[in-house]
């Protein structure tokens, strides 16, 4: 990409970010099983993009029976880096293996390292846990390959070799019963591990019994991954949402591939037979790969007990606010209340959730749910109110990416336990993270609200950074209230002077934001955007960007994955500035600040900058009205700038080079982060302390 086109392409954008991942695998002052579970991301991460943003461009492609040059342009260059990302991944996990092996932690390939005892015991849990579950899938001309193969298996593609034929076959590993990684007895301290695919090929002997007629001369075993499109799209003015989403669930178990990763070493003939019998075409990507097993696990790779191989422990930090009072709604009509997980403790969401749940006032709770954990607290919480006698609401987003099923089964039970839900309409994703409380206090009904960036999932909440917001100033809860009868009734006349609401008045609004800032900016003011994304591709808001840096607005950017805006260009850009932090915890949170002229305007928000969050979501941006919180968020974000040690420069050439350091002392931004907030609940410890003794004399 050159620096005369307007915007980097979003997918090239994105392998970039994820090569960022792929850099905390190969940082070294990262704890070894750390970059290991990097590794796992990157794998991860690499196989939805395949899974959503190629199959789009393929089906592009199609549509077009193959000629459209831009799509076909984008493909190759995608084919191009992801072969090059391969071959540095390949490297990384190699040399991550050597540094395991150095401190007696095994990644097992065969038997041939392992003590007798291991091996009797690794045969045994063989053959009565693994073998009876595999099945074999003849490569014949009978079986249809795609309907046949899993999306929830792995396979090994096996060559038999015979005097007088070869024949192939393929091994199906059903992950979602079978362990990935088994850890054998250790043996003079050592810490060995097995994927399951490896126990297999060595026993592959066992798996293929054939009779003395037909034996073989020679067993070859080469791994593969298949990708399948799982993107989908629902018909507008339908809303029997449930039963299309159920319809495309079903047709993704058999989708067509459109990537195959394969075993460097495994034989032309077979590569073609299985190109030919998943119907690979010229659009569909190849990758050769030493390592083509499903190594997204590593992300959830088993801990050791020496804990310098993994980051030291952080734990979560407790609101004073909510410790000091005698229920959350007693904290919450003191003050607004901000919390920023994981440093704080996600579990003052789930006594706000729980108190209202048994509260004999509370009459009402409404929440919208999108990813919440597998045993999700938070639902259990809302079952317990309705069966307390309480009205609840819960809207259920059907459409979250991978978590549609999860989402079915949720909707189901919340129905089933008599709460009322909710699922929208086909056109939009309710993306907003919000929960409105309403309570009876003396003659009057108070609403107390939620207002978050990030889901109600306690599991993804120790690791995601995301504010949470919790207020009951009747400017925002009003509104809120609001927002639940739209989604209630879409039909419903609704008007937002405070939230920034996708798709009714995002758009206009941070328009006028940014339109306030060149105004200050043309009269000396001062004026500056600061914006802290997931991404940042929405070509309208970058050319407001763009104009608003020609104008002499210092624009800051923090954006994580993807970014189409190009900095430093002359003319153009050359007051905008742009880093991605990405570290050990994964930046989630959307802030966006605006100087204005000194009086700053500060909002959290569930919306990135993407045309689909502002024009086709349900998203919802918050002002915060608290002089005290804005000042916090302000904080935490200029230490979010300061980082030299994870952060790195986005440029034209996306060349993801770490933040020089000069002669400044290092900033960790996330370490720097938990260290203030420590501070700030500590300063409110003592000033609260003080105000109890000063009303006790």
């Amino acid at each position: 990409m050159t620096i005369n086109h307007r915007y980097l392409d979003k997918e090239l954008s994105w392998l970039s970010f994820n090569q960022r991942v792929l850099q905390q695998a190969a940082d070294k002052s990262v704890p070894l099983l750390e970059r290991v579970r990097f590794i796992g991301i990157y794998a991860n991460n690499i196989d939805e993009f395949y899974k959503v943003r190629v199959a789009k461009i393929k089906r592009q492609l199609l549509h077009h029976n193959g000629n459209h040059q831009p799509a076909q342009q984008l493909l190759d260059r995608i084919q191009h880096q992801s072969l090059q990302a391969q071959q540095h991944f390949d490297a990384t996990y190699n040399a991550l293996l050597s540094e395991m092996a150095q401190r007696h932690i095994y990644l097992v390939n065969d038997l041939q390292p392992l003590a007798d005892a291991q091996q009797q015991w690794l045969q045994h849990y063989f053959h009565h846990s693994i073998l009876p579950q595999l099945t074999l899938i003849p490569l014949t001309d009978t079986v249809d390959l795609i309907k046949r193969l899993h999306h929830h298996c792995s396979y090994l593609a096996v060559m038999i070799t015979r005097a007088a034929s070869i024949d192939y076959v393929l091994v199906e590993i059903p992950t979602d019963t079978l362990p990935r990684w088994l850890q054998l007895p250790s043996t003079h301290h050592q810490y060995s591990l097995m994927l399951v695919e490896n126990i297999i090929r060595a026993y592959i002997d066992d798996v293929i019994d054939t009779d003395a007629q037909t034996t073989y001369e020679q067993l070859s075993v080469y791994g593969i991954k298949i990708t399948r499109d799982a993107d989908y799209a629902l018909k507008p003015n339908n809303h029997d949402v449930l039963h299309q989403l159920s319809h495309h669930l079903q047709q993704r178990l058999t989708a067509k591939p459109l990537r195959l990763v394969y075993q460097h070493t495994m034989p032309a003939p077979l590569l073609q037979l299985l190109t030919n019998r998943l119907r690979l075409s010229d659009f569909d990507t190849l990758i050769a790969s030493e390592h083509c097993q499903h190594l997204n696990d590593l992300s959830a790779f088993p801990t050791s007990a020496n804990k310098y191989l993994h980051y030291a422990p952080l734990p979560p930090i407790n609101s004073t606010a909510f410790n000091l009072a005698s229920n959350v709604f007693a904290a919450i009509t003191a003050q607004d209340i901000l919390l920023y997980y994981p440093y704080h403790s996600f579990e003052h969401m789930l006594d706000f959730v729980a108190q209202a749940a048994r509260d004999p006032a509370v009459r009402h709770i409404s929440i919208n749910i999108y990813r919440v954990a597998k045993q999700s607290r938070i639902i259990d919480s809302l079952i317990i109110a309705a069966n307390n006698g309480k009205q609840v609401t819960v809207v259920v987003e059907l459409q979250a990416r991978f978590d549609e099923q999860a989402n079915i089964d949720w909707a189901q039970q919340l129905t089933a336990a008599g709460i009322t839900v909710l699922f929208g309409v086909t056109e939009v994703k309710i993306h907003a993270k919000l929960c409105l409380i309403t309570r009876q206090e003396q003659q009057q009904l108070i609403d107390y609200v939620h207002i978050g960036t990030g889901n109600f999932n306690e599991q993804t909440a120790r690791i995601y950074t995301d504010f949470s917001l919790f207020t009951r100033q009747r400017a925002i809860t009003q509104e809120v209230r609001q927002l639940f009868a739209y989604l209630a009734n879409p039909k419903a006349k609704v008007s937002f002077n405070h939230l920034i609401v996708s798709p009714m008045n995002a758009r206009t609004r941070l328009y006028a934001l940014i339109d306030t800032e060149i105004y200050h900016a043309q009269h000396q003011r001062a004026a500056g955007i600061t914006l802290k994304l997931n991404n940042l591709i929405d070509n309208g808001l970058i050319d407001k960007l763009y104009q608003a840096s020609q104008h002499g607005v210092k624009i800051q950017l923090i954006i994580r994955g993807m970014c189409s805006l190009i900095a430093g260009i002359p003319h153009r850009s050359e007051n905008i500035t742009i880093v991605s932090i990405v570290d050990r915890f994964l930046e989630h949170s959307r802030v966006y600040i605006f100087t204005n002229n000194g009086n700053p305007k500060v909002f959290i928000s569930s919306a990135d900058w993407m045309q689909r969050n502002i024009d086709r979501r349900i998203e919802v941006g918050c002002p915060i009205l608290s002089p005290a919180l804005k000042q916090r968020i302000i904080a935490i974000t200029k230490l979010q700038l300061a980082d030299n040690v994870q952060a790195r420069v986005l440029d034209p050439a996306m060349s993801n080079r770490y933040v020089s350091r000069g002669k400044r002392p290092k900033i960790r931004s996330q370490t720097a982060i938990y260290n203030y907030l420590s501070h700030v609940e500590v300063q409110s410890q003592r000033l609260a302390h003080k105000e109890h003794q000063h009303h006790a004399k």
